[in-house]
């Protein structure tokens, strides 16, 4: 607390006036006194005109303070006063340490404390004065590109403005052959570092670089006014120290001159570019692709050939009527009239309008008696929610119930259906824990018996290798069998085999056949059956054309008729169409809502495209927070695309906290699940060791797996990898295939390189009309590098120097850009957001909470 006396120091510490006076009066060590003060206007509008406001403030510089007067933090005593004058109110304040050995003060150190005294008083004001730094930056970063372009535009012209730079390059170049030990800037003898230093501010003096550079540190000097009265000049650009990097540059160029060393000429376009772009790989996601990998497992291992047994050769049902129902419990397996009219209402027909409720009494009259098929479509309609809420617990409950009625029916009479419904519980889950091993065992006693559905469900074991030793030949086989007994689930899988050549010859046209075939079978069968899944198999099939005509109308037809029926697929694919400008169906309002109700019942597909709304503001207003959710959801479903846009979400940090080793989680799974613009990205991070412990084999293997998929970024990587043999052992023919896989595919600066390396003969036989095509090529796209050679192809002399030139240029535009990142630069509201949380981790680092944005006030 503050005293009547006006005293006051550390929290919890009494301050008694007669014992300050003798305590400081006693010290045999050195005792500071200072004093702290602010115009009456400043302290008026910061706070600062109260004794309690500047007990905090010292408090919380008290580590501080302790760090600069080399006193141990808990031996520091201080006692301050709070003088209220009418122009400067002030306080006087008492330093010294319990030590009387420690302790003592330099210019620097009183520079150091006034600087962190005024930092914390004028917080806000800082904030918008780097806010208005920061815009300032920008300006100098564009401007500064700005002068690189006009400056390679001379070059290409033939004409350069830089001769003194040419000049100044040569010679250091020259020098450096006849100069021994380390070639950096620190260990270089004072002639060779004017040179340098001579270099950079020639590069400075382009006039925009020269105006917005003087701007910057004009915004500078206004941090410094808050506690300095004398403010420094205005220094030359190679003697400011946060564009020191530029002089090994300039350096590292020069050897390059005498190396004769192959050179990718930096644009700072080019890494965004890659990642703008390889984020649009996934941003056209191939879902149809992806949707039709989860058809069968959807299908095949929950109703296919449940409500088609009716026709099977030997029957194993009891043909009931009501009449005749037994009246008390015992497991069996009836189709009775009560159970088709259960599945009646269940899925509506032409004379019966759906009705959950109905269909749910029934469906419970019939368990009651022991049915085992009314059991499972119990569990299945509070698994799917149908007339109710979801509820898994209660599912398994009856699905547990059904698969025991099941057992026990199959052991009293072990017919092959009952064995491809047991097998099917144990493949899936329903009723007892997912065993594959199990379900094979079951599949393969029905299939012994030439059970269609069984061949089609244990074709698919075979084809992923679950609970069997994979073999896409046997899955081949045994959906031949299948396809053979007019099993149309067999005959689309079959299809897929023949058209993509899996397991088989590839044969197009037996695949259409096959297509067709199952189109016509699904539709047979859902005429009869109304079944959800065949709804969406068929309206698929009628949107992307395969094994008829495409037809979007007569899509949404069955994806609506599916969609009632709960079927997240159906609700997803008419959140898609509705979306989709080009479908023809446009509706917004309508899509938004299907993919909120299929993302609701935890579709990992409809997460991800709702997602990407959010993170876009895309017909919603944006929320990265919600995207986050969204992707979170999805990516805990392994779906790879969301897994890696969530990756670069925490990786980017924009209007969410960043979080790099989240991000690498989820790039990582991403990059484990097959996807390579994550194997790319996450490449990087290895590579660059920036944000993560630099692992150079780690980054090559992804690399490496995302270049095999035909990712040209990832080649082009490679390619440069391997020829500058930094990172890894040079490897030319390697460089040559990924840089001509990766210009093969237009990517602009593996072509710029390879037509570079064929003109200058860089390790490779010089080839004129090779370089001629690569450069075009790269030219055309407007790599105004590749226009600088394609100008020069008859009248050619090695433009290292004139390179050099640009290229200094243009390090330097990085190196803005990088102090412009390093002070939390940015635009829009994530300025303040950025600089609040680096003050939040400054006051860590002295002792405060992370999160202590302001003096915690205690009486």
């Amino acid at each position: 607390t503050v005293g009547t006396h006006g005293l006051f120091t550390d929290a919890g510490v009494p301050v008694v006036l007669s014992r300050v006076a003798e305590e400081v009066g006693s010290h045999l060590g050195n005792v500071w006194t200072n004093v702290v003060s602010l115009r009456r206007e400043d302290a008026a509008r910061l706070g600062y005109d109260n004794a309690k406001a500047w007990r905090d403030l010292i408090r919380g510089q008290r580590n501080i303070i302790a760090e600069q007067m080399k006193i141990t933090p808990e031996n520091l005593r201080w006692y301050a006063a709070y003088h209220d004058e009418g122009h400067h109110p002030h306080i006087h304040l008492i330093v010294y340490s319990s030590d009387p050995k420690e302790a003592y003060v330099t210019k620097e150190a009183i520079k150091n404390m006034r600087g962190s005294l005024a930092r914390e008083i004028f917080t806000q004001d800082l904030l918008q004065i780097y806010s208005e730094q920061t815009e300032r930056r920008d300006i100098l970063t564009k401007q500064s590109r700005d002068a690189m372009k006009e400056i390679i535009n001379q070059i290409s012209s033939g004409v350069c403005e830089n001769k003194t730079i040419e000049e100044l390059i040569s010679h250091l170049a020259e020098r450096l052959k006849h100069t021994s030990g380390k070639k950096q800037y620190g260990y270089l003898k004072v002639p060779l570092k004017a040179v340098i230093d001579q270099i950079v501010d020639e590069l400075a003096k382009d006039e925009r670089v020269a105006e917005y550079y003087a701007k910057w540190y004009d915004l500078r000097n206004e941090v410094l006014r808050t506690y300095a009265d004398k403010l420094p000049p205005l220094l030359p650009l190679s003697r400011q120290k946060e564009f020191k990097s530029i002089k090994n540059m300039v350096i590292a160029e020069a050897l390059h001159i005498n190396g004769g060393h192959f050179t990718f000429e930096p644009d700072e376009a080019a890494e965004a570019s890659m990642d703008e772009i390889a984020d649009g790989v996934d941003e056209t996601d191939n879902v149809l692709s992806i949707e039709e990998e989860a058809l069968p497992a959807e299908d095949s291992m929950v109703d296919v050939g449940d409500g088609s047994f009716a026709s099977e050769a030997e029957p194993i049902w009891e043909e009931a009527s009501d009449d005749d129902e037994p009246s008390k419990f015992h497991c069996h397996v009836a189709w009775s009239d009560r159970y088709k009219e259960a599945r009646a209402f269940l899925y509506g027909s032409d004379d019966i309008e759906q009705n959950f409720v109905e269909a749910y009494r029934l469906f419970m009259e019939e368990a009651q008696t022991g049915n085992a098929l009314a059991m499972h479509d119990l569990g299945r309609m509070h698994m799917d929610g149908l007339g109710m809420e979801m509820d898994a617990a209660l599912a398994q409950e009856w699905y547990a119930k059904a698969l025991d009625a099941f057992l026990k029916v199959e052991a009293e009479k072990p017919k092959p259906y009952l064995q491809y419904r047991i097998g099917k519980m144990h493949a899936v889950g329903l009723g007892t824990s997912k065993d594959y091993e199990e379900a094979a065992g079951w599949f393969a006693m029905a299939v012994a018996r030439n059970h269609k559905y069984a061949q089609y469900i244990l074709a698919g074991l075979y084809y992923q290798g679950h609970g069997v030793e994979q073999s896409y030949e046997t899955a081949f086989n045994l959906y031949r069998k299948s396809a053979r007994q007019k099993n149309p689930y067999a005959s689309y899988e079959l299809a897929k085999m023949l058209r993509d050549g899996v397991g088989t010859e590839k044969d197009l046209k037996k695949a259409d056949e096959h297509f067709h075939r199952a189109f016509t079978g699904f539709s047979e069968l859902e005429a009869d059956s109304r079944d959800d899944k065949l709804q969406y198999r068929l309206g698929h099939m009628l949107y992307t054309g395969t094994g008829t005509e495409k037809d979007v109308a007569a899509a949404i037809e069955y994806f609506t008729k599916a969609a009632k029926l709960g079927n997240v697929h159906a609700q997803y694919m008419l959140g898609k169409i509705y979306l989709d400008t080009d479908s023809g169906h446009e509706n917004v309002e309508k899509a938004l809502a299907w993919l909120a109700k299929a993302a609701d019942n935890d579709n990992a597909l409809a997460q991800y495209a709702l997602g990407k709304l959010y993170r876009d503001g895309k017909h919603v207003e944006k929320d990265i927070l919600k995207a986050a959710a969204l992707f979170t959801k999805s990516a805990e479903q392994e779906n790879q695309h969301a897994s890696y846009a969530l990756g670069r979400l925490l990786l980017a940090g924009e209007d969410i906290p960043r979080d790099v080793y989240a991000a690498v989680k989820w790039l990582t799974l991403s990059a484990e699940l097959g996807n390579q613009s994550a194997q790319y990205v996450l490449a990087k991070l290895f590579l660059f060791g920036e944000d993560i412990p630099k692992d150079v084999p780690k980054a090559m293997e992804l690399l490496t797996k995302s270049a095999v998929q035909g990712n040209q970024f990832a080649e082009y990587k490679l390619g440069r990898l391997y020829l500058s043999g930094e990172d890894v052992p040079k490897n030319v023919e390697k460089a040559i295939y990924w840089l001509t896989a990766s210009a093969e595919q237009g990517n602009q600066y593996a072509q710029y390189a390879l037509g570079k390396l064929y003109l200058m003969r860089y390790d490779i036989p010089h080839d004129r009309e090779v370089a001629l095509k690569w450069l075009t090529a790269s030219a055309a796209q407007g790599n105004i590098y590749a226009q600088f050679f394609l100008d020069r192809m008859d009248s050619f002399r090695d433009p290292s120097v004139l390179l050099t030139a640009t290229r200094l240029m243009h390090h330097l535009g990085n190196i803005f850009r990088a102090e412009h990142k390093r002070v939390g630069g940015g635009s829009g509201t994530q300025v303040d957001g950025k600089l609040r949380k680096k003050l939040a981790q400054k006051k860590s680092a002295q002792g405060h909470a992370y999160d202590d944005y302001a003096p915690q006030q205690s009486n």
